[in-house]
């Protein structure tokens, strides 16, 4: 069970670093509901590169850490890395996911964006999930190797 869901958080945050390569390579797919916006369209402005390249790498990187959890991957762990990282990931997810009471979470004040409707309907559901799961994945311990 534990290297099943490892496996489905390592899909989900390659796939989301990869959309984010993406996005940095100037695609332009699903740009518009990704960005927190105040009102309607007036707002967009295109996160800067460097930052959607970090997002990126720190996804890829949640990625591996879950890959490694599966046990298809074996690598040795700093042991603060492996204690802090695996409770922080789902930490960081379940925190996005209630948001911030502005632009983001479930919480937020700004609702009638493109940005605040895929927040509600995909992105801050998939944090909670990833959330939950890390956290599962977490309790039911070391996967076997």
């Amino acid at each position: 069970m534990n290297v099943l869901l490892s496996t489905i958080l390592l899909v989900i945050f390659v796939g989301l670093g990869s959309l984010h390569f993406y996005w940095l390579a100037g695609g332009k797919w699903g740009l518009q509901q990704v960005v927190p916006t105040k009102n309607k369209a007036t707002d967009f402005r295109p996160p800067p590169k460097f930052a959607t390249f970090i997002v990126a790498i720190v996804l890829i990187g949640f990625g591996l850490l879950y890959l490694i959890r599966t046990g298809y991957l074996n690598v040795q762990l700093p042991n603060g890395l492996a204690d802090y990282g695996y409770w922080g990931i789902p930490v960081i997810f379940i925190l996005r996911a209630i948001g911030e009471f502005q632009y983001v979470g479930f919480f937020k004040a700004i609702k009638g964006t493109e940005f605040a409707k895929a927040d509600s309907k995909l992105f801050s559901p998939l944090c909670l999930f990833i959330g939950i799961i890390g956290i599962v994945v977490q309790l039911l311990g070391t996967t076997p190797k």
